[in-house]
């Protein structure tokens, strides 16, 4: 090996590793990488940032602002009021709910299309009365497998076009991923329905039930004269049994007890920690008088601190007023300067924390929500795990989901400016049936001109970007809010080392490993190998990335061979996207994780045998569509 192979196969390992210890996002890991390229001189400085004008890169970030111009506009909405049987049973109703998802996915971001059909999922469990995870892990595998049927079904397939292009071969067609794609998800969804569902882990405790029942930790306090002052905690227990619900803490005076004694008297101030189901909650405030306490405090209160407990909560007091001020505040100048669309009315929104959310190791009062976004948090759930901190000082994690009131916009901005994804949709979004028609048409639209050749598919999503922003279906303001950054950071940081990979005769040396020592000289041996080494890597770190540093190796693994090198692309391709065995391998595999109370082993129970089942159908149909 020559030096400048020795070099970018360490700084390779490295950005696997990295990845696969998951300390760093991926896209620091992929800009980490880029820049120890450059300065090792495997890559001209030059050309180091050319990644973020990539046709996929471009094609990428467009497609995601139209995703959400079909989210917003109520598009999606519709499509599911039509497709999904009402009053079906639930073999009919889960399999109505995995094809459209699935569909869905082929034509826009496979991660929205899973947010905005989640809600309609878990109400499909409690209706047919099944654990939610029975209907989760199938939708988010039947989303990630309908993103294979098209070229801007999924990001893999975009990379996988651009490295076609750049070998001289032309990019591949909007529809060239169709036959193998479609083939294989058909397939796919069909056992996921049929036969995978039952291998699907039934969650029935506490965990099985985050997001629908009895699963959010939130807070609320005693009024001076409200029902529940001067009444004991058994007292209040009786009552709250009656909806479900249980207190598992008290706190008086900024100090916590875990497990108070069922005689003790409540007092006014006092803060009950509640579980319960978040249908529930305006009864049980209703019932008892009780007033859901403001989680957003002033910058540096800390309530954990010890020694200060009756300062602290007069502190905690008037930040709490403040807050209060503050969200009314707000609220005037929000219906003083739109009292031509109508008043704006608090709303209560469910939401997710992301991988990559910025909110991850954050809690509240770190954001400072009152102030900053007119929002509260009320409640919490992780997977039925319980915290010690206040609520406002709970650390958030990738999975938790939490319910947050306040306008509808002011919601969805916080979602988009923190990598999370709102759950529940109705409250997120007021469906307007005029724009709903135009997004879609400007999807269409674009979509064909790529399709049909009329336009290259940057070109043409990103005319439909422009339309969508004239039209207003994505408005100006929202549309770089729109775009996740973290992938198109990945993306472009990556694309100049796979082709550092290539310069260099190092995806050629890999590929000669393969071919000599593992396969045999066997062709389909190797197809297959690459086939199976991509969907490995994509279960344990980013499917994009994946994809970026498997191309040159197909690439050069079919160049060794003498064969058709548009069947190891689609293999890779198809690896890339099928990321099954671990929750990390997709953000829809880790969207589930709380909502369906999944552990990280859950899930190569079903995605084991389906992976398995991929590698079966796919090479076969690489075989016959993309002859050697």
């Amino acid at each position: 090996m020559t030096t400048p192979q020795i070099l970018i196969v360490a700084i390779l390992l490295t950005t696997v590793g990295m990845f696969l210890w998951g300390r760093w996002r991926h896209d620091m890991v992929a800009l980490g990488s880029l820049l120890a390229c450059v300065i090792t001189g495997l890559v001209d400085p030059s050309v180091a940032f050319t990644g973020f004008g990539h046709p996929a890169v471009v094609t990428v970030a467009c497609v995601l602002v139209l995703s959400r111009g079909l989210q917003t506009s109520g598009a999606v909405d519709a499509l599911a009021r039509v497709a999904l049987p009402g009053d079906a049973g639930p073999l009919p109703s889960l399999a109505a709910i995995v094809a459209l998802g699935a569909v869905l996915s082929g034509f826009m971001n496979n991660v929205g299309a899973m947010a905005l059909l989640m809600p309609v999922a878990l109400q499909i469990a409690r209706q047919h009365e099944l654990p939610p995870g029975k209907v989760l892990m199938p939708l988010a595998f039947g989303t990630i497998l309908g993103g294979m049927t098209t070229m801007i079904g999924t990001p893999p397939n975009l990379i996988v076009s651009g490295f076609r292009a750049e070998s001289g071969a032309g990019s591949f067609g909007m529809f060239d991923f169709t036959p193998v794609g479609l083939t294989v998800a058909v397939i796919g969804t069909l056992f996921v329905v049929l036969l995978g569902r039952k291998l699907v882990p039934a969650r029935e405790q506490h965990a099985a039930q985050d997001f629908a029942t009895g699963a959010y930790l939130t807070e609320a306090r005693v009024q001076e004269d409200g029902k529940a002052s001067g009444m004991t905690l058994r007292e209040v227990e009786s009552k709250l049994d009656e909806d479900g619900a249980q207190i598992v803490g008290l706190v008086r005076n900024d100090v916590r007890l875990v497990a108070p004694h069922p005689g003790r008297e409540l007092l006014g101030g006092d803060i009950l920690i509640m579980e319960a189901d978040v249908e529930a909650l305006a009864d049980l405030l209703s019932k008892l008088g009780l007033e859901l306490e403001a989680t957003a405090t002033r910058d540096g209160a800390d309530d954990d601190a010890s020694g200060e407990a009756g300062n602290d909560s007069q502190t905690e007091h008037a930040a709490a007023v403040n807050d209060t001020a503050v969200s009314e505040d707000a609220s005037e100048d929000a219906d003083a300067s739109e009292k031509k669309r109508g008043r704006e009315e608090l709303v209560l929104g469910e939401i997710a924390v992301m991988p990559l959310s910025p909110l991850a190791g954050r809690s509240a009062a770190d954001l400072q929500l009152a102030a900053r976004y007119n929002l509260s948090l009320l409640a919490v759930s992780r997977e039925g795990a319980s915290s010690r901190k206040r609520l406002r000082h709970m650390a958030l994690r990738p999975g938790d989901l939490l319910l947050m009131q306040g306008s509808a916009e002011s919601i969805a901005e916080f979602a988009a400016d923190n990598g999370c994804l709102p759950l529940a949709e109705r409250e997120l979004r007021i469906p307007d049936k005029r724009k709903a028609w135009i997004a879609g048409l400007v999807m269409a639209g674009a979509v064909v001109g790529a399709a049909f050749g009329l336009l290259p598919a940057a070109i043409s999503f990103a005319m439909g970007v422009l339309a969508s922003m004239a039209l207003n279906t994505v408005p100006p303001r929202n549309v770089y809010n729109a775009i996740d950054w973290p992938v198109i950071v990945l993306l472009a940081a990556l694309i100049p080392v796979a082709e550092a990979m290539a310069a260099t005769g190092t995806a050629d040396l890999v590929a000669t490993f393969l071919l000599t020592t593992l396969a045999q000289g066997n062709a389909i041996a190797v197809l297959t190998l690459i086939l199976v080494v991509t969907m490995f890597l994509s279960d344990v770190m980013n499917n994009a990335a994946t994809a970026a540093v498997m191309c040159p190796i197909a690439i050069g693994t079919a160049s060794a061979l003498g064969v058709n090198p548009d069947s190891f692309l689609m293999a890779v391709a198809i690896g890339a996207s099928c990321a099954f065995l671990t929750p990390i391998g997709h953000q829809n595999n880790t969207l589930i994780l709380g909502p369906g109370g999944f552990t990280f082993n859950d899930f190569w129970r079903l995605g084991l045998p389906l992976e398995a089942l991929v590698v079966v159908v796919s090479v076969p149909m690489l075989l016959l569509v993309w002859p050697l």
